[in-house]
């Protein structure tokens, strides 16, 4: 499986960051490797608009199969949903923990996104 991480840090005991469309980057986990990739979304940070589809788009080129933040606005969220990819919100901790709670089932799919669009 293939886990994409929202994060403003480059190794496991960053913290998750808490915006998808502007997190700085996301760290992309691979479970059966546990290679660890680095996706940059610098393009997005300052986005007048668009941030949270643009940055939907760049984590499907991955081929993830999840992505893990803090939140997730609708645009953003219907993008993932529509590539078949899962989302967990609400995370609040670093990037392992929350790779390591996903993998034990401590992690619920959200069914929606949880803030509105615009949210910074």
């Amino acid at each position: 499986m293939k886990i994409a991480v929202t994060t403003s840090g480059d190794h496991l005991d960053a913290p998750v960051d808490p915006r998808f469309g502007r997190a700085p980057q996301f760290l992309i986990f691979d479970t059966e490797t546990e290679v660890i990739g680095i996706k940059k979304n610098t393009q997005n940070l300052n986005a007048a608009q668009g941030a949270g589809i643009q940055s939907a788009m760049n984590v499907c080129e991955e081929s993830v199969d999840c992505v893990i933040t803090g939140n997730c606005g609708p645009k953003a969220y219907a993008t993932l949903s529509a590539a078949n990819v899962s989302v967990y919100i609400g995370v609040d901790c670093t990037v392992g923990e929350a790779i390591e709670k996903l993998k034990r089932g401590e992690l619920e799919v959200s069914q929606e996104a949880n803030v509105e669009g615009h949210w910074a």
